[in-house]
């Protein structure tokens, strides 16, 4: 390991290099977790002794006379600079051999490690819980807005339903976020789109509205379908008050034919051909930077400073002019990164909006994925290659938690232990996990079709279990973990559009009510949890049914285990000795003894444990 210094008149910053070995993956074997503090000293302990450390206080390599290494343990005096900052952040890594450990990221309040719950505010980013809400279809706050097309070639699901910003705001003061523990909201786009159908489908045959947001014809116009200027000013303020973050969809790889934007610069788009002939619509990989998501929805050309200047200026029109709290970009892998480089650069001049949230969409691998993620860039992007393992593992019979152990530990690897993307219980452009778990969705059909032409139920009711697994997993690994609409009490669906129905706020089932409750109860833990948002991680047994692991923060220990299998599980297995704590106690009801350091701890059927002191 190494680094290399870069520096702008006397300020510094430090990047860690390093060497990879020759499979190109460095091989992270060298387990470290902090383990206590006083005043403003703390210890990190290493499973095996290290030969090198290195310690950065703001991304700025620390002399080695403020920390001591005396072979497993490690002594770090935090920077006197650190008493003017409210937070700041030291980072730890380690080598021995050719093993890298995982990086550790230790949180400061002022000079001291932060050490209780109570001084974490919505600027935390490793805090947050999203909620994913799509506009139109989450609650109808002011009919006076309502505006359907009505029109007999848009289909009923595909056409506006009157959810709107009114409908948040009521949401909001009635404490529906703040029961559910949610404190970040992801909206979908809240630009100006057409008024008139666009697409069409042959089977069944339909047109489709611009309820979903994705169509924008002025970037910096507010969409009437979803209310005023001032009712979105009270949504964020309301929001604000409650401490409650709202990030906003931004739409900026393309416009609507119909946007007087593009009749003013027909120049600014990308070729509707490629230079073999073929037509550049779809070709998401071929042609990943050019290509149109439909002929109606031409591409930006964003590798032109003009159009690059444009479109990041808009995108920072949402923050000057209504305070939202950042950003879920969509179709990120289809932008350049020099647009990322410049609206990042103008983020970062504005000195409050240092807490702003970045997080992208992008389907691909992990090193595509891993590009944007990076300082000046990105703070993360949503972890699709995990998620899509998961809905497998935890939802269909056959499945494996190895291989879920073994892609979660590679985006671990290459995003870092303490990373910011996005972990999803589902999105709007995915089938109901219920009801692929449930067996009335199968992935190997077309699973937009299948909403289309049949009506979605639950199916297997052991689906309620499959669910609330997927979400504890997502709500207890390191991350950002993510609840789409719905989600929370398991309304069923198969994709687009019938994953996104109105969204249901009583009169729950009993299995619906018992699923909010125990996610409730998982957000309750996540949000109350210091091991859950900073702590380290330790796998501790996993095979083809089950998997266990510890969240380990100062000292402090969350011991987690999954069990996707339709048999009864009892788990052994030795916690390290200097983890050991006689004070761990079930939230979910599971039999477990802990002796000394050895553990036992039987699951049921599809069932989860979280034990926390």
């Amino acid at each position: 390991m190494n680094t290399i210094e870069f520096w702008s008149g006397k300020e510094r910053v430090s990047v860690m290099a390093i060497k990879k070995r020759g499979d190109d993956t460095p091989k992270k074997e060298l387990t470290a977790f902090s383990s206590s503090q006083v005043g403003t000293e703390f210890k990190t302990t290493f499973l095996v002794a290290p030969e090198q450390v290195m310690v950065f206080w703001q991304n700025v390599k620390m002399s080695s006379t403020d920390y001591e290494l005396n072979g497993r343990e490690l002594i770090v005096r935090v920077p006197r600079e650190a008493g003017l900052m409210k937070r700041s952040y030291i980072r730890i890594i380690a080598s021995e051999g050719e093993k890298i450990s995982n990086d550790l990221l230790i949180p400061l309040e002022y000079k001291r490690v932060l050490s209780d719950i109570s001084q974490l505010d919505r600027t935390d980013k490793q805090a947050q819980v999203l909620y994913s809400l799509m506009i139109d279809r989450f609650h109808n706050g002011d009919t006076s807005n309502d505006k359907p097309l009505n029109r007999p070639d848009v289909l009923p699901t595909v056409d506006f339903k009157g959810g709107d910003i009114k409908g948040i705001t009521d949401k909001i003061q009635s404490g529906f976020f703040t029961d559910l523990g949610i404190n970040t909201i992801w909206m979908t786009p809240v630009a100006q789109n057409p008024d008139d159908p666009w697409g069409l489908d042959k089977d069944p045959y339909t047109k489709f509205s611009a309820y979903h947001g994705y169509w924008p014809i002025n970037p910096t116009v507010l969409n009437p379908h979803f209310g005023t200027e001032e009712q979105l000013k009270e949504m964020l303020e309301e929001a604000h008050k409650r401490n409650i973050n709202v990030i906003v969809d931004y739409v900026a790889n393309h416009l609507h034919q119909s946007s007087p934007i593009l009749k003013e610069h027909p120049d600014w788009v990308t070729p509707m051909y490629t230079e073999d002939g073929r037509l550049n619509v779809r070709l998401f990989d071929d042609e990943r930077l050019t290509t149109w998501f439909d002929t109606f929805l031409p591409t930006l050309d964003l590798e032109k400073e003009e159009v690059r200047e444009a479109m990041t200026d808009s995108a920072l029109y949402w923050i000057r002019h209504y305070d939202f709290d950042g950003f879920r970009h969509d179709a990120a892998k289809h932008i350049p990164e020099s647009y990322w480089r410049l609206l990042t650069k103008k983020i970062r001049k504005e000195r409050n909006w240092n807490h702003l949230y970045q997080i992208g969409e992008t389907y691909g691998s992990v090193e595509l994925v891993r590009s944007y993620v990076k300082s000046g860039m990105l703070d993360g992007q949503f972890d699709f290659n995990v998620y899509h393992t998961a809905v497998k593992v935890f939802g269909l019979d056959g499945g494996d938690m190895r291989v879920l152990n073994t892609e979660l530990y590679k985006s671990l690897d290459n995003y870092g232990y303490h990373n910011l993307m996005g972990y999803i219980s589902g999105n709007h452009d995915k089938p109901r996990f219920i009801s692929v778990a449930g067996g009335t969705v199968s992935l190997s059909e077309d699973t937009k079709a299948a909403g289309r032409k049949r009506k979605i139920l639950v199916g297997d009711t052991v689906a309620y279990d499959k669910l609330a697994l997927l979400e504890a997993f997502m709500l207890t690994i390191p991350g950002v973990p993510c609840i789409y609409q719905g989600d929370e009490y398991g309304v069923p669906g198969a994709n687009d559009p019938d994953n996104r129905r109105m969204m249901q706020f009583d009169n729950y089932s009993v299995r619906e009510q018992q699923h909010l409750d125990k996610v409730k109860k998982l957000i309750k833990l996540r949000r109350s949890s210091l091991p859950l948002i900073y702590g380290d991680m330790l796998s501790l047994f996993c095979d083809k049914d089950v998997m266990a692991f510890a969240r380990i923060y100062m000292g402090e220990i969350v011991v987690v285990a999954y069990n996707r299998s339709s048999q009864v599980r009892e788990l052994k297995f030795t916690l390290p000795e200097t983890l050991y704590s006689g004070n761990l106690h079930t939230n979910f009801g599971s039999d477990y003894s802990l002796d000394k350091n050895r553990f036992n701890l039987t699951l049921p059927p599809y069932g989860f444990e979280v034990l926390n002191d």
